[in-house]
């Protein structure tokens, strides 16, 4: 019973393949039958018709060159908007073989600006940082021309002012008895050898003593016990090697005395900025501690070496400080606007003009007299950089135009027809790897 019901089972499927099989066949020997001659003829020139001739202008990214479209969009990589590729094409009878020439609307769309290359001065304005500093010049180290004992201080703390001739110290010194009496005898001696007077007064010179001392010493015939050390400059007190009661031998170091009357300030100039720092230019510079208040002064030094850790210049300038407002080691911003130390007009472009591969630098030069707007790839060698502006070394010529905006759009357009271009200096086709059009173009290949 069981056997004869799956043979019926088996019988019915098959009917029912065999009865559509039948349909289907049927309803294409009449849709055949339907169709005239030239109907058939119609299909078959419309299948043998090219879709892309009715469409042959492409699309695609000025950034990444295999993304390719029939219609307007936006690049899958990177969303910029696709640009017109057979519009950038370089046919012509008078055009170079290097040229790109683009329609008016290509440019458009990509947004490509030019600028006429002027010659003119460059000028830039450089920030810098600096600290206050001590003039060198005006450091002075008061050692003891003599050996002796220091019996009374008169300057015992750093930072106090003295000025010249003013008592620093009281000392007592056997050595300075004895010259004072060689002195006072070769005083007798004065008419008969004045060789001897002379030796016995220098050494007193040279040991420090004024001339008021000297004549003391003269007038009364003694030699004084205790002696005045007078200071030889006029500043503050930054060292005291000194105390009460200390022996000092000769050439010990006493006090350190620097005027700070007159102090340098010190900038930090980097090794691209010196091309445009020069003796003589302005700075003006601001310190924290005496807001709102702007000084002004000229640059009077440039370090002739570079540090090897900061890699950098000093760049200095001088400031009088007759009220000691400003003290060493304050932090100083200052501004400089001068010309490249070059002078004269030069050519000069601005930055974004230049694409600058680490090795070359490159422009595109639009080419004079041409129906559409047609460009040159041309390498140029740059100069100092002028803030928002590149000096031109050479490459350029003063009244060409070059683009300044959409650059990398025009390079990508050269890269995609195997011009030369940034990446490409000697024109080659871009390779893609692998094929990125089939994703741009929903897995259809272009033939």
């Amino acid at each position: 019973m069981k056997n004869l019901i799956n043979n019926i089972l088996k019988n019915w499927i098959l009917i029912i393949v065999v009865m559509m099989t039948g349909l289907f066949l049927g309803w294409i020997l009449f849709h055949s039958a339907g169709k005239s001659p030239a109907q058939f003829a119609e299909i078959e020139g419309h299948e043998d018709h090219d879709h892309e001739s009715d469409d042959p202008q492409l699309w695609t990214c000025s950034m990444h060159p295999q993304i390719k479209q029939n219609e307007p969009g936006q690049c899958l990589v990177c969303a910029m908007d696709l640009i017109p590729l057979t519009t950038m094409s370089t046919v012509g009878d008078d055009v170079g073989p290097d040229e790109i020439v683009m329609t008016e609307s290509a440019v458009k769309l990509a947004s490509v600006q030019t600028s006429v290359v002027k010659s003119d001065i460059p000028e830039k304005e450089l920030y810098l940082q600096g600290k206050v500093h001590v003039d060198e010049r005006n450091i002075t180290e008061i050692t003891a021309r003599f050996g002796g004992r220091i019996e009374e201080l008169f300057v015992n703390f750093t930072g106090q002012k003295v000025s010249m001739g003013q008592k620093l110290a009281t000392i007592f010194s056997p050595d300075l008895i004895s010259a004072q009496r060689e002195l006072i005898e070769a005083i007798t001696l004065k008419e008969s050898r004045p060789s001897l007077y002379n030796a016995a007064l220098g050494k007193l010179r040279l040991w420090g003593l004024s001339d008021d001392q000297i004549s003391e010493i003269e007038e009364n015939g003694e030699p004084k016990l205790y002696f005045d050390l007078l200071s030889p400059a006029t500043g503050t007190v930054t060292m005291r090697h000194i105390a009460a009661g200390d022996y000092v031998k000769e050439g010990d170091q006493l006090f350190k005395v620097i005027d700070l009357s007159r102090l340098w300030v010190l900038f930090d100039a980097y090794e691209s900025d010196i091309p445009w720092i020069s003796t003589g230019d302005n700075i003006e510079f601001t310190v924290q501690s005496i807001p709102g208040r702007k000084f002004s002064s000229k640059v009077t030094f440039i370090d002739p070496f570079i540090d090897a850790t900061k890699r950098v210049a000093k760049v200095r300038v001088e400031i009088e400080n007759p009220r000691h407002i400003l003290k060493p080691e304050m932090f100083a911003s200052g501004v400089i606007r001068s010309g490249v130390t070059a002078g004269g007009d030069q050519i000069i472009i601005p930055k974004s003009a230049v694409l600058w591969t680490g090795k070359r630098s490159v422009v595109y030069v639009k080419v004079p007299d041409r129906e559409e707007p047609s460009f040159l790839y041309r390498e140029i060698v740059l100069g100092p950089d002028a803030g928002d502006s590149y000096v031109v070394a050479s490459g350029l010529e003063e009244g060409e135009e070059v683009v300044t905006n959409g650059v990398f759009k025009v390079d990508a357009a050269a890269q995609l027809i195997g011009l030369p271009s940034m990446m490409n200096p000697e024109g080659e086709l871009v390779m893609t790897g692998h094929n990125h059009e089939e994703m741009a173009n929903g897995g259809i290949k272009d033939h």
